[in-house]
């Protein structure tokens, strides 16, 4: 049985006028390291909240270990961990004060679970006297972990835990999920960043509240059907503006140093097509060259299909 079970969840607010998760349903493996991706307002938050049991569903049901999430709720909140998205521990407290507080809360000790935290917590021990608001992102980010993992849970909830930390400690921060994975806890995270998706065993793109595709990040990847471009000019703002004028371009958006854009088929002749009106509108060195597509890209695709 799938330690996580959500059969079409429905949340609403202001008085059911914003739907914010919207017929949601899925399934987490025990073991697994499960995504949720999608922008602020996608309803990743809400769906954690109420896996967590601090919000009550207003349609369908879910379970975590075979526990209904309305029923049961003394019971997840004994087995689980949250690590919400704003960071919630007591700023006042130090480093060590903290992560005793939340030990005794579930009548055990750092001592007793030490072993699990053991990888985490020597990075944060030269700090163990500092208060939790003076430390850094990363360190905040680190404790914050700790915290939620010394009771031992069998389910991790992570809600959009590397938000606002620098690259390095992002890239820190998925190793130990790595790590923590092989003791076989489940793993539930949610982020906006799309590079991090191929870090999951499986993803859900969201958006507005509804899953728009559930996979593996390679399948997801492998679904995408057009050929797709990068492209670059010396007036790229507007030839952003002039590619979207061109009928043979179905999608064209700005990504990074370049524009993704695609056609329905791999065709020499539309290629030579658009460079020459291009090179009409009177943009100079083009350059233009087939491309794998990202999780963002197809993240792109699937949101402009749905509207």
């Amino acid at each position: 049985m799938a330690d996580v079970i959500v059969n079409h969840i429905v949340k609403t607010y202001n008085n059911g006028e914003v739907k914010a998760v919207d017929d949601i349903s899925f399934s987490v493996e025990k073991g697994e390291l499960f995504g949720l991706i999608g922008p602020d307002g996608a309803g990743k938050t809400s769906i954690f909240r109420m896996l967590t049991t601090l919000l009550l569903p207003d349609r369908g049901n879910a379970s975590v270990n075979g526990h209904d999430v309305v029923k049961d709720y003394k019971l997840i909140r004994e087995q689980v961990g949250y690590m919400p998205g704003k960071f919630s521990l007591y700023q006042d407290l130090t480093v060590e004060e903290n992560l005793n507080f939340f030990a005794t809360i579930f009548n055990t000790s750092i001592e007793k679970n030490y072993d699990l935290i053991k990888d985490i917590y020597v990075q944060i021990e030269p700090f163990k006297d500092r208060r939790a608001g003076k430390l850094s992102g990363g360190m905040k980010q680190k404790l914050a972990l700790c915290c939620a993992l010394i009771h031992r849970p069998t389910v991790l909830f992570l809600d959009e835990p590397t938000t606002g930390v620098d690259t390095v400690s992002r890239k820190e921060f998925w190793e130990m999920l790595k790590r923590l994975k092989q003791q076989g806890i489940t793993i539930l995270v949610s982020t906006p960043y799309m590079d991090e998706a191929t870090l999951c065993e499986r993803i859900a793109l969201m958006q507005n509240g509804k899953i728009l595709s559930i996979d593996t990040p390679q399948k997801i990847i492998g679904k995408y059907d057009q050929a797709l471009y990068a492209i670059k000019s010396s007036a790229m703002s507007r030839l952003l503006v002039d590619l979207r004028m061109i009928p043979e371009v179905p999608s064209t958006y700005a990504f990074g140093e370049y524009h993704h854009i695609t056609f329905n088929e791999e065709n020499e002749r539309l290629k030579s097509n658009l460079i020459s009106q291009l090179e009409a509108k009177g943009h100079e060195s083009i350059e233009l060259k087939r491309i794998t597509p990202t999780i963002e890209d197809c993240f792109i695709k699937l949101m402009k299909r749905h509207d």
